[in-house]
């Protein structure tokens, strides 16, 4: 997955340097914004996949969390007392 995300940026940084030089040669404020742009999405793309990544080591490192997730697991699906008053149907 790392692979594809960085192809992708690097594709990004290429094509954000190929507008820049356009806009440099032309001396065209549109396309230095467009770079400006296509750059900054490639860095916002590299900034959310790393706090992604440290977000999900996070949640699994929390044994809080885990067997908070294991609790809401079981008790919908095993139907026992756990199940919260407020879901079950009126007789």
């Amino acid at each position: 997955m790392l692979l594809l995300i960085l192809a992708i940026v690097i594709a990004l940084v290429a094509w954000s340097l190929r507008l820049m030089e356009q806009a440099v040669k032309g001396q065209e404020f549109s396309l230095m914004l467009a770079g400006f742009l296509v750059a900054s999405s490639a860095a916002a793309m590299m900034a959310v996949y790393f706090l992604m990544g440290n977000y999900m080591v996070y949640i699994n490192q929390n044994p809080i969390s885990a067997a908070r997730l294991d609790y809401i697991s079981t008790a919908f699906t095993e139907g026992d007392d756990l199940t919260p008053s407020w879901l079950i149907e009126a007789d």
